[in-house]
């Protein structure tokens, strides 16, 4: 491999340190063509590729790299494991490249995680144990951070069967030990105790424990800016001021499956609708797709004044954009009624996808709001995305702006948004699934209900709760820390949301 750097290969690499992507894809392209033996050059254009969207490109420029000798090819079939399963959902691949990674390294500790988590994300728990176990086999004594992040998986795939188990002291020494400085790996540690806690009914304990957490994590994060929020819900409100009358039959319409988008608040019950949804035969699961978001941050840039000007004809195009990503990646659901674009912060995206595809249906997922924001505090939620979720009173400000624009989005589109209430579905899921497939004009299908015997993937932070049948614990556990909740109670107030709306 060549460890020079043609004065073409410079330019490009100058071009990646000032961030200027777009241009150095085209500089290292050049590079590349009158020098293709350079595999740090391939597997710079891979990285860039990636950060653009451009998967397919990126794995083949991956393959070059690694064809032409790179340094760390493990590190590679790793980058390549990543885009095989978070973009393509070709897990089976991202499996493949993992295991060669371990192959030429044994105790490559990244590529056992990864392998773990993958294993957990398809359902496959001995899996999961023997890959975070095989972490703590190899990990150097003075390697902390891949020692305890391994142990926080383990604790929550074995979780403490009582006070006195080893774990539990375990998790505990580890917790507030300080044995790394790293903020992100102590937060796990505290997150992975406070749900064993939890599990055992000490509760002011776990919220303990969660609220160090929060705290370790927030330091990651550049912090919660309240006015900043309320300043872009005001510019949604104002990009979309009415609901505009779509033509007769609308070219984005036509054709099957149609998008069905389900959002809402973090932690509400959105992976929780899309398994139920993704039993029926008419409905493919699509899990947590970027290509709304991605629109808005690039073709739709500065979003949301870009609305502004987005005509009929741009609109078509961006929807049949749309339309042919999610046909390259889910061909088999090419008969289905609906594909689901299942992300949460979606909500932010309503106007848009209804611009686009003016017939589409959205499933806002709902529930008790003191539960809903307990269980973002429960959760280790990365702040440079989730800013508001370390600290109470900003998750209460954040859900107040959340509820404003949802309530914007319903007086506009009143017919097209059914809510999902997920605490009604604890108490009643019959008619709740009813209700649904109703909203979607889908016969009932009692598969519904059996959402836990699905074998499929599932790429969020709940993997492992809807693979159980329905149960009820999480719905109504914010009485069991109802003290500890007050300055979420108070914030929710103060932004005129009743944070105990009735029984549940």
């Amino acid at each position: 491999m060549s460890r020079s750097h043609p004065p073409l290969l410079r330019d490009a690499m100058q071009l990646l340190g000032a961030g200027r992507h777009r241009a150095a894809i085209d500089a290292f392209r050049r590079a590349l063509a009158q020098h293709p033996g350079h595999a740090d050059g391939w597997y710079n254009l891979a990285w860039l590729l990636k950060a653009q969207g451009h998967h397919d490109e990126a794995l083949e420029a991956y393959a070059k790299a690694l064809a032409h000798g790179v340094a760390a090819p493990e590190e590679v079939h790793l980058n390549r494991a990543v885009i095989y399963s978070d973009h393509l959902r070709r897990d089976d691949e991202a499996e493949r490249e993992l295991r060669a990674a371990l192959a030429l390294s044994p105790r490559y500790l990244p590529a056992w995680l990864n392998l773990g988590n993958l294993a957990e994300e398809r359902g496959r728990r001995e899996q999961a144990i023997e890959c975070y176990a095989a972490v703590l086999d190899h990990a150097p004594a003075d390697d902390a951070r891949y020692r305890l992040e391994a142990l926080a998986r383990l604790a929550h795939l074995r979780p403490p069967a009582d006070a006195g188990d080893p774990l539990l002291a375990q998790l505990r020494i580890a917790a507030v030990s300080g044995a790394t400085g790293d903020d992100a790996t102590r937060a796990n540690l505290c997150f992975a105790l406070g749900r064993a806690l939890d599990r055992l009914g000490l509760h002011d304990q776990a919220f303990e424990a969660f609220a160090r957490g929060n705290l370790h994590a927030g330091r990651t994060g550049p912090g919660y800016d309240p006015a900043r929020t309320e300043r872009a819900i005001d510019a949604l409100v104002a990009a979309f001021p009415g609901a505009t009358p779509p033509p007769a039959a609308p070219a984005q319409d036509a054709g099957r499956p149609a998008p069905l988008f389900i959002c809402g608040m973090f932690r509400s019950g959105s992976t929780l609708v899309e398994q139920v949804l993704a039993a029926h035969p008419a409905v493919v699961p699509g899990g947590e797709l970027d290509l709304l978001p991605r629109m808005a941050a690039r073709q739709l840039a500065p979003f949301p004044a870009a609305m502004a000007t987005l005509d009929a004809a741009r609109a078509a195009a961006l929807a049949a954009a749309y339309r042919t990503e999610t046909a390259r990646l889910f061909p088999h659901a090419a008969e289905a009624a609906y594909l689901t674009d299942k992300r949460p912060d979606n909500f932010l995206l309503v106007g848009l996808a209804k611009r686009l595809f003016p017939a589409a249906k959205i499933i806002h997922t709902v529930r008790h709001p003191l539960d809903n924001g307990l269980s973002i505090h429960m959760q280790h939620l990365d702040p440079r995305g989730f800013a508001y979720a370390n600290d109470l009173r900003d998750t209460g400000h954040y859900y107040g702006q959340y509820r404003r624009l949802m309530a914007h989005w319903k007086r506009l589109y009143p017919d097209s948004i059914h809510e999902f209430d997920y605490d009604a579905f604890v108490r009643d899921p019959q008619a709740t699934a009813e209700a649904l497939l109703a909203f979607l004009d889908l016969p009932w299908d009692p598969r519904c209900l059996e959402f836990h015997r699905l074998d499929n993937t599932v790429k969020t932070a709940s993997y492992w709760q809807v693979r159980r049948p329905l149960y009820a614990e999480a719905s109504g556990r914010w009485r069991q820390y109802r003290r500890h909740l007050e300055p979420l109670a108070e914030a929710l107030r103060a932004a005129g949301v009743d944070p105990d709306p009735g029984p549940v």
